[in-house]
């Protein structure tokens, strides 16, 4: 007989049977555990609707808005005492608004949480809102990435990709990326890595940083992708070369190859990201995939340099900015909107082309 980890066994045999049957067991209790807080989470998210539903009627049918907020602090005051802070005079007023957004309680996406919902309840536009709870559900987020997402205006960004209409239409049927093109955003924003604005740092040193957050990186690039390699060797001629970051987009169905530069973009950097295109196009694309795709990240670009390096027949290579701290809300919307102008200007030439 043996003793392994606190077990007497006869054999290894017998050592691998109580394995497997822990491993078994373990898996359950924990399927089991995460069941119950999700039922306890959804049964609390329905009482939260009902206080909302009630309050929201309460005003409703008063004439006065004073009475409502004597009511909402009494009330407040009655469940604090027995309940705890999660039903402050602020929660019911969330509550409130939480009713107001889904008056229908079989419509609520049961998925997410009450903390998501918090953050749901921020936005005011229902397309934008809708798109953020689409996402949130299929990209498994967790109520502080959505809002970062939401903070950081990624609906926004997604409605200056290069077909505008296409995905704001599919984001309501909850099908965000079709078309590669489409898995773009303008800017990044990479405030997780931890770089300051202003600082004096290499591109070696951004690529740490997004690399040790990883995970963090690979919900800002967006779904679907899984990270493939950094600095990868390739051969082209006789010369060896090294793309910073390798990624693979399932619902595209193509490789990324991402170059960092923290200086202007060149057009000579323009010309070597469509050389790492055109090989892995030609060594690496299998029947089925789309073509690979190149994303220059840079902190500025003149747009000029960009569309005359690219001519008008390159459409596998993109450029855009990213940023390493989050900016201020005006300072994201002056992003955006000089970012949408390009876009719109750029339509406006291709239509009177036509």
């Amino acid at each position: 007989m043996k003793k392994k980890n606190g077990i007497i066994v006869n054999n290894e045999n017998e050592l691998m049977d109580v394995e497997n049957i822990y491993q078994d067991i373990r898996n359950k209790i924990i399927i089991a555990r995460e069941k119950m807080f999700k039922h306890i989470d959804t049964t609390m998210t329905e009482v939260y609707w009902y206080v909302g539903k009630v309050t929201y009627e309460l005003s409703e049918n008063s004439t006065k808005a004073s009475y409502g907020k004597k009511i909402v602090d009494a009330l407040s005051s009655k469940l604090i005492n027995e309940f705890g802070s999660g039903f402050s005079p602020v929660s019911i007023r969330r509550m409130r608004r939480f009713y107001e957004i889904y008056p229908i309680w079989s419509a609520v996406p049961t998925e997410l949480s009450w903390s998501h919902f918090q953050e749901l309840i921020r936005v005011d536009r229902e397309e934008e809102r809708k798109f953020y709870e689409l996402e949130a559900i299929k990209s498994n987020w967790g109520y502080r990435e959505l809002g970062r997402q939401i903070n950081t205006k990624l609906y926004d960004r997604y409605l200056i990709s290069p077909d505008k209409k296409m995905i704001l239409d599919e984001s309501k049927k909850g099908l965000i990326e079709k078309q590669p093109e489409e898995i773009l955003k303008s800017p990044y924003i990479f405030e997780f890595a931890g770089l300051k604005e202003n600082k004096n740092y290499l591109e070696t040193d951004l690529e740490k940083a997004l690399l040790s957050h990883l995970t963090e990186f690979l919900l800002e690039l967006g779904r679907g992708f899984s990270f493939v390699a950094s600095q990868q060797r390739i051969k082209i001629g006789t010369e060896y070369y090294y793309p910073d970051l390798i990624f693979y987009n399932r619902l595209a169905k193509c490789f990324v190859i991402i170059d960092l530069k923290i200086g202007k973009l060149t057009h000579q950097d323009i010309g070597q990201m469509q050389m790492y295109v055109n090989y892995y196009k030609k060594t690496q694309m299998i029947d089925g995939e789309n073509e690979p795709i190149g994303i220059l990240l840079c902190a500025d670009k003149d747009d000029a340099v960009v569309e005359m390096t690219l001519g008008d027949n390159v459409k596998n290579v993109y450029a855009s900015k990213y940023l390493t701290y989050l900016p201020t809300k005006e300072e994201l919307i002056k992003i955006i909107k000089d970012e949408k102008e390009l876009y719109e200007l750029a339509n406006e030439e291709i239509d009177n082309n036509e």
